[in-house]
């Protein structure tokens, strides 16, 4: 019998909100202790790790520090009581914010 943990096991997909809870139920105490000014310090540095893996990283580089980014972005949005799914349903739900469409049509200057 194979469990979660052996490497050619699948793994389930997580949502969004499952994964804001998940990081809330694990990290909430000490991020919260952290506020948001120190959290975001340490979301800066994975973003650095994940410039660095996206030069010269292997895949399995690129999908660790895509996740630590993620996770970090979580924390924040933990601290601060922004519900991401509700964010980004508010934000993209209805297509680009720009020009309203799900396949985006906005001039490429108009793009930082």
């Amino acid at each position: 019998m194979t469990t979660a943990n052996e490497p050619n096991t699948p793994r389930p997909s997580v949502s969004l909100g499952d994964f804001q809870q998940l990081i809330h139920k694990m990290y909430f105490d000490k991020d919260a202790s952290r506020g948001i000014d120190g959290t975001f310090m340490w979301l800066m540095e994975e973003v650095g790790e994940l410039a660095a893996a996206l030069r010269s990283g292997s895949h399995d580089d690129k999908m660790e520090e895509f996740a630590d980014v993620l996770a970090w972005l979580t924390t924040i949005a933990n601290v601060a009581g922004v519900d991401l799914s509700e964010a980004v349903a508010r934000k993209y739900g209805d297509g680009c914010p720009g020009c309203q469409r799900f396949a985006c049509v906005c001039d490429d200057a108009e793009k930082p």
